[in-house]
């Protein structure tokens, strides 16, 4: 179960963090990996540790906000295969009220996180195995609560969430699904460098209150979230689609 023998995946921002752990779990089950990445040092590295364990990938240089790049990374895909899975990853994240994110901040916000999902997604459908391609947008918990001091990332992310509902429902009738996943927080190198950053001297105190936010009592893994990215865009999820799935640790439903 769980196999992705012969298929072909697309991922976005996989040189750390969640898409590296989606990244390395699709290769594992068989999938053929092309990673679309701004960072080459750490998709470099993601790429290394999939070969290693003897699976198969590669590495496209692409800032997904700029949909010439990424037309030309998927004309590249184009010319050597078909493509089975999109994952819509990529991402960046920011502090700040409405009347604290500058007009520069906020364009950027919306160019990575909302305008890169479109832009795969104009370039990859037309391209993608019909019936059976699958696509995967990376949501957040953002979309549909209230977080203090997120107000760019929050929209964005409230994008995403609409992006994957109709994208879903526009391409029914060529078999391809589309869902999100929405983590909590998830403890990646992005977060353990903004404790450093803003709260020195405070890095553990953070920690913990960060963790305890979630009502499980800790943030999720990369591996958590992976896994469930694996099973969305499995066959097995084959009368999915439409759905956001919460990876939270109990954050919506549960906090009081």
């Amino acid at each position: 179960m769980l196999r992705l023998d012969g298929k072909t995946a697309v991922i976005t921002g996989a040189g750390s963090g969640i898409g590296k752990a989606i990244a390395l779990l699709f290769a594992r089950q068989g999938a053929f990996v092309n990673i679309l990445d701004i960072d080459e040092k750490g998709a470099g590295e993601t790429i290394l540790e999939i070969e290693t364990e003897g699976g198969n990938a590669a590495f496209y240089t692409c800032n997904v906000a700029d949909q010439e790049a990424v037309r030309d990374a998927i004309s590249h895909l184009r010319e050597k295969t078909v493509i089975h899975i999109l994952v819509n990853n990529a991402g960046v994240a920011h502090v700040g009220k409405a009347d604290t994110t500058s007009d520069a901040d906020f364009t950027r916000i919306f160019n990575i996180n909302v305008k890169g999902v479109y832009n795969l997604l104009h370039e990859v459908i037309p391209l993608m195995v019909q019936p059976g391609g699958v696509i995967l947008n990376m949501c957040s918990i953002a979309a549909t609560v209230g977080i203090e001091d997120r107000f760019a990332y929050s929209m964005s992310k409230g994008a995403v969430l609409g992006m994957t509902l109709s994208t879903a429902r526009d391409y029914l009738s060529a078999g391809i699904r589309c869902n999100s996943i929405s983590p909590a927080r998830v403890y990646t190198p992005f977060v353990e460098g903004f404790i450093n950053k803003n709260y020195e001297g405070r890095e553990t105190e953070i920690f913990e209150k960060l963790s305890k936010s979630q009502p499980i009592g800790r943030m999720g893994k990369p591996e958590e979230v992976a896994s469930m990215a694996l099973f969305l865009c499995s066959d097995e999820a084959g009368f999915i689609t439409g759905c956001d799935y919460p990876v939270d640790g109990g954050f919506i439903k549960l906090n009081n």
